[in-house]
Formats: C-alpha cells, structure tokens, sequence
C-alpha cells in the first residue's frame, strides 16, 4: 500500500552524499577502494574537495575528497552505464584542480614547478548490465585506443570486497531498485 507518499527520486545519491559526508565512512571507503593495502590514515587526513553547486548551475560531482596533499580522489555513482563518465571525471578533476591551485594561491605562469596531489578517479557501478572493464580510459572509449596528448583511466568498482562500504552501498541500491520496481 503506497497511501500517497512519493519516494525520492534521488534516493539512492542522496544516501551516497549523505553517508560520505562523515569522515569516518570516507576513511573506510578510501580503505576499501585501495581493497586491504595497508593504509593508515585518520579522519583529520581528509579534506572533503565534492564539487557542489549551491547558488549556480555550474558542475558537481558526487564525492571528491584529498588525503593530505597527496592525493586527490575522485567517486561517481551510476547506475546507468556510460562510458562519458570518463569525459566528466576529466571534467570534475579540471575543476578540482583549479580549486587546489586557487586555494593554495599557486602560480601556474611561474617558472617555480607546482606540487598538485596525485589523482585517483573511480565510478562505482550499481546498474545491472554486466561490466567486464576494470578501467576505462578516454583513449579506449573515444579515440579507438590511439596515443593521445591526454588520457584519463577511471576505474570500474561494481562491488566492493565482502561486507566493506562499498558492497554495502551497492547491496543498498540493488534492494532500493527491486522494491521500488515492486511497489512504486
């Protein structure tokens, strides 16, 4: 019995955001991407860098977090297929990027070499289709394989390992999509 009461449609990104805007669960995915390598960081080791857009229509993404100044990671969540998430992960780390380079008031016209985190780009995959792809890059996907002036490889993540966050989250989406088939 539905009684009137309209589920969110957004629910399953909204859940995404919401648990990652805690630290704690940022720190376990980061842990459970990197799949048991020994990794020891805290929650004061990450900094939350998610393109929002709050007053303009300009781009956002789903999860964008720095460990220190090292790295910078970059999740999207589909649940749809498409391989243009490689064009706007490039997107998302460009924006990223100048955020960085604004905020530690870096000159990219000096001559002086910059020192820019490392970035590591993900898309966790939670639709039904099959993906066989561990990563996909933007030579593969759009310029038939060829050597380009630019690449960019996101890696495909369509489960996590055995009860970590990531196979939570995407156990979540699975059951939210058959109820919500069943019962609207």
């Amino acid at each position: 019995m539905n009684d009137g009461i309209k589920v969110k449609h957004t629910v399953k990104d909204s859940v995404f955001a919401d648990l990652f805007q805690d630290k704690k669960y940022l720190v376990q995915l980061y842990k459970a991407l990197h799949h048991g390598e020994n990794i020891d960081i805290t929650e004061n080791e990450i900094t939350d860098v998610t393109l929002k857009r709050i007053l303009t229509d300009t781009m956002y993404n789903d999860l964008g977090f720095m460990v220190g100044n090292k790295q910078i990671v970059l999740v999207e969540v589909q649940s749809t297929w498409t391989v243009n998430i490689v064009i706007r992960a490039l997107m998302y780390l460009v924006q990223s990027y100048q955020e960085f380079v604004t905020k530690h008031d870096m000159n990219v016209y000096g001559s002086k070499k910059l020192t820019i985190p490392e970035p590591e780009l993900y898309v966790i995959y939670t639709g039904d289709k099959k993906i066989e792809k561990e990563y996909i890059t933007l030579s593969e996907e759009f310029f038939g394989g060829q050597d380009t002036p630019l690449d960019v490889k996101v890696k495909v993540v369509c489960d996590g390992e055995n009860g970590d966050i990531i196979n939570q989250y995407v156990t979540f989406t699975k059951i939210y999509t058959a109820q919500y088939k069943q019962y609207g």
